[in-house]
């Protein structure tokens, strides 16, 4: 088997065909030039060669200068530099104008076999995460983002726009509609997509853990702290840092965190000395961050700092029209993954997703064609294949009920889910009554406003216009 292609150039012949010799023995493609000149000639009109060995003394054109040149061409060969002058100063050149590697002369067996196994996989490797971030970057792009609803559409041009800023951008949302997502496709869109993207998930860690894994500690800072530690601050310099779950941080990490906003530094756990940052913050929540400053749960300096840019991403039941979008990519993603034929949802599949309320979002929709993408034979997706069918709870967990959809056209939906309407009616129509005075109208209602504000988030009443009107909407 071919282990890959090798280009080996040395001015003395008996050199280059004594190495092209063992190592077309280890399975290597070899091919030899004993002038620097015509391996370049060589390199541009082969471009598969994997690996150029290179002599660094040789009259004409030497090897730092091949090595210069070679470094130009695309695709570029990883490069490995041969001395018979094994200085620190030829070592330290080579590196710094790009070589991978060098070794001195007499070559060693086991050392040049060492070297170019070790240099091929980090070719390989490099290779492999360039073709990743390219992917990332294409599925990550804005215009690939899915939902032709208004609002989706305004946010996504709000995205265009604030990512070539470095804005603090803070996206709310119910779980699952996509704020992870939306966060990344504001970092590969912006100056800093070649830098380190780092998401944390504050929810996930426990508040005595929470602000040694972003901002690090020094060694012998608390019990079990037996070495320094680099937070995710520092992971994330030169790029971006995303904290999902923000309202759970604990009041020690949000003086932090608004210093860090303020004055882009800040001190490791246990650590005096004060560490200076670039990176841009974005954060994410699901709970009204406006309600948890009323009830003392989140700093409101800290609020007023990050709500810079908010991005609020509507629930799926209220976008409907995006289902059928977001379904199709899910098969097509889902049918490839697993070499499966399906091409389509039946009507009937279709329509049940539409109507179903979907408690989880955007990624209880993802899982439930993944699923039945999984599961299911044939060419095409039927109501059959999916987990809610009609009257059972969804298999998210959520507990929330599919209606169950009659032949004779009568719909039977759990009582929770068919007072919602007339609920929402009588919310709108209250407010609207008042002029959309939320206190007087959580008066009038007989509930306290924190309950009217959760269900005019509810509802997507919260961009009423007074009068009674949404934006967009005709009730």
């Amino acid at each position: 088997m071919n282990r890959g292609k090798i280009l080996i150039v040395d001015d003395d012949p008996l050199v280059a065909d004594s190495l092209a010799v063992f190592l077309k023995g280890r399975a290597y493609d070899v091919v030899v030039e004993t002038d620097a000149g015509r391996a370049l000639r060589r390199l541009r009109e082969v471009p598969e060669i994997d690996l150029l060995l290179t002599d660094v003394n040789m009259p004409g054109m030497d090897g730092f200068e091949l090595l210069k040149q070679t470094r130009s061409l695309d695709p570029s060969p990883v490069v490995v530099m041969l001395t018979g002058y094994g200085t620190i100063e030829s070592a330290v050149r080579a590196m710094r104008e790009g070589a991978e590697d060098y070794v001195t002369k007499p070559v060693i067996d086991e050392e040049i076999i060492l070297t170019i196994e070790r240099a091929l996989k980090r070719r390989r490797l490099t290779e492999e995460n360039e073709r990743l971030k390219r992917q990332l970057n294409r599925s990550l792009k804005l215009e690939s983002l899915i939902g032709s609803d208004h609002r989706m559409r305004k946010i996504y041009e709000t995205l265009a726009t604030v990512a070539a800023t470095r804005a603090t951008v803070l996206i709310t949302g119910e779980s699952g509609t996509g704020k992870s997502l939306i966060a990344r496709a504001i970092h590969y869109a912006s100056p800093r997509r070649d830098g380190p993207f780092v998401e944390v998930n504050c929810g996930a860690l426990p508040e005595s853990l929470l602000e040694s894994e972003l901002f690090g500690h020094k060694k012998g800072a608390f019990t079990g702290a037996d070495a320094d530690r680099l937070g995710k601050f520092l992971r994330a310099d030169g790029g971006t840092i995303f904290l999902d779950e923000i309202a759970v941080a604990s009041a020690g990490f949000q003086v932090k965190l608004l210093r860090i906003l303020q004055e882009r530094r800040f001190e490791r756990v246990g650590d005096d000395e004060q560490v200076s940052v670039d990176v841009r913050v974005i954060l994410a929540t699901n709970i009204d961050l406006k309600d948890a400053v009323e009830r003392g749960a989140f700093r409101e300096d800290l609020y007023h700092r990050i709500n810079v840019v908010r991005i609020e991403i509507p629930p799926l039941r209220e976008r409907p029209g995006d289902i059928p979008l977001l379904a199709d990519h899910f098969l097509v993603r889902y049918s490839e993954e697993n070499e499966k034929s399906f091409d389509r949802l039946n009507d009937e599949a279709m329509g049940l997703l539409v109507r179903y309320p979907w408690p989880g979002n955007v990624r209880e929709l993802e899982n439930a064609i993944e699923r039945a993408v999984v599961l299911a034979k044939g060419t095409e997706l039927r109501p059959e294949d999916f987990a809610f069918e009609a009257g059972t709870h969804d298999e998210g967990g959520n507990g929330a009920a599919v209606p169950d959809f009659r032949p004779d056209g009568r719909t039977i939906m759990p009582l929770k889910q068919a007072l919602e309407g007339p609920e929402k009616e009588i919310i709108s129509s209250m407010l609207s009554a008042v002029n959309w005075n939320r206190q007087k109208a959580a008066r009038l209602l007989d509930i306290n406003r924190t309950t009217l504000f959760n269900k005019m988030r509810k509802y997507g009443l919260l961009e009423i216009k007074r009068g009674g009107r949404r934006k967009g909407e005709i009730f």
